[in-house]
């Protein structure tokens, strides 16, 4: 990688380099609400490629249904908008179509985390040398603001007006304990800290992970209390441990409120379809 790849150039630059933008001429916009943190993290993704230097054409993202769906639309890359949920088989028929290929899916917590979960750990366990970016704002945001998953215990939702009294997943350890091999968290506070994290997720080679809390402060931040986009920033900024840092962890246990960033797992192991196309080679030799 280059040291003009790891400086920070201008949007604009940024953008002719690996955006294809919605065309505001033909009445195009974003679809992202305004103040959206899915834009950080669209930002943040496109700078993680900039500086791996990833010919886009090489790069398949893959999407479900959910606020986030659209977000491989928006890259030069080549992009699946697929059934809800079924991103990572989509990715793992990718590979084995063709291992040469950069896949990240892009997913939200119910996602990935509800109807995708049996794709999701079954992907994980497997090794699949795919990226998975989830992006975690709490609840089904992209149909009205149900509880999820992910809501945390009290979270008030269209479906929980009470405050939800369901147990959470914590995404990460979900992702650990079904074998994944690089496990991050990120929130939509932290871009540059998000960009690190998805550049050493896709390089990692094997089933990586990234969690990061997003703010959707339209549905979920106004039925709690935090109506505004910069709460929510103001939130994950003060309420987020870095992973290894002194008594990091141990703070995140005594506090459900505080959230552990940071790389929170990684190892070395051999991967998915490596194995397989071995296997067969190994079979056709002995035919």
């Amino acid at each position: 990688m280059t040291s003009a790849r790891r400086m920070a150039i201008p949007m604009v630059e940024l953008a002719k380099a690996t955006a294809r933008l919605p065309d505001a001429q033909a009445g195009e916009t974003f679809r992202y609400c305004p103040g959206c943190g899915l834009g950080i993290v669209q930002s943040a993704l496109a700078r993680a490629l900039y500086r791996l230097e990833i010919d886009l054409s090489t790069v398949v993202t893959v999407g479900g249904s959910g606020c986030y769906g659209i977000m491989g639309e928006y890259f030069q890359s080549n992009h699946i908008h697929g059934s809800h949920g079924r991103a990572p088989a989509v990715g793992v028929g990718l590979k084995l179509a063709n291992p040469k290929l950069t896949v990240i899916t892009i997913q939200g917590d119910g996602d990935a985390l509800a109807i995708g979960a049996s794709h999701f750990i079954h992907a994980a366990r497997r090794n699949v040398d795919i990226t998975v970016l989830i992006c975690n704002n709490f609840g089904y945001a992209n149909t009205g603001g149900q509880y999820g998953p992910s809501t945390p215990l009290g979270g008030v939702t269209e479906t929980s007006p009470a405050g939800c009294f369901e147990y959470p997943f914590d995404a990460c350890q979900l992702a650990i304990g079904a074998g994944a091999t690089f496990v991050a968290r990120s929130t939509s506070y932290h871009a540059i800290h998000m960009t690190n994290m998805l550049e050493r997720a896709i390089r990692h080679k094997g089933f990586s992970v990234v969690e990061v809390l997003q703010h959707c402060h339209v549905l979920y931040g106004k039925r709690n209390g935090m109506p505004e986009a910069t709460q929510w920033l103001t939130l994950f900024k003060e309420n987020s441990v870095r992973a290894g840092a002194p008594g990091g962890a141990e703070a995140r246990r005594a506090e459900p409120g505080k959230w552990e960033i940071g790389v929170l797992h990684q190892e070395e192991k051999p991967e998915f379809v490596e194995m397989y196309f071995a296997t067969a080679a190994k079979l056709a030799g002995n035919r």
